[in-house]
């Protein structure tokens, strides 16, 4: 058993309506790094949001392309701000794994994705083009912003309303 799977905490985070249920941890399947995927559910009708993972470990291509934070909220629960609180919920634990700051990425014509990094305390450093040879560009996505996450920052601020 993974260390950290030994915290009580990490298997089940509460607030409010939003559950996050770690699913697994494994190597992502595309970036190979160590990774924390978790379900999102509604705390009371146990139905699925949507899914958020927090990859664990910094180099380049993380930084710079995929983020340590990925997440999807499933289209008819959108709008009730679940991935930006989720990605709050994760600060614990990407403190506890020495993760600081948080990159998160995503495409520039994604303007929810782009306000969830924003609601959840993430500053804009950059629009990134994506190199050629990178799976990332090979999959579409030709141009990333990269948000970054203090967690000192994000500890001192508490999530916009």
């Amino acid at each position: 058993m993974h260390p950290i799977l030994k915290c009580p905490f990490l298997r089940y985070w509460q607030n409010g309506d939003l559950v996050l249920e770690l699913a697994d941890i494994a190597p992502h399947p595309i970036h190979k790094v160590l990774t924390y995927f978790f379900r999102m559910l509604h705390n009371d009708r146990r139905e699925e949001l949507g899914r958020i993972n927090l990859r664990a470990q910094n180099n380049l291509h993380i930084e710079l392309y995929a983020g340590h934070i990925e997440y999807s909220v499933h289209p008819a629960y959108r709008g009730h701000r679940y991935a930006s609180r989720a990605v709050r919920q994760l600060i614990p634990l990407a403190r506890r794994l020495g993760i600081d700051p948080i990159w998160i990425t995503c495409d520039p014509d994604n303007i929810a994705s782009r306000r969830s990094c924003e609601l959840a305390g993430a500053k804009l450093v950059e629009i990134v083009d994506v190199p050629e040879r990178c799976i990332i560009h090979r999959n579409g996505h030709t141009r990333k912003c990269r948000y970054r996450l203090d967690l000192f920052e994000a500890a001192a601020h508490p999530m916009e309303g």
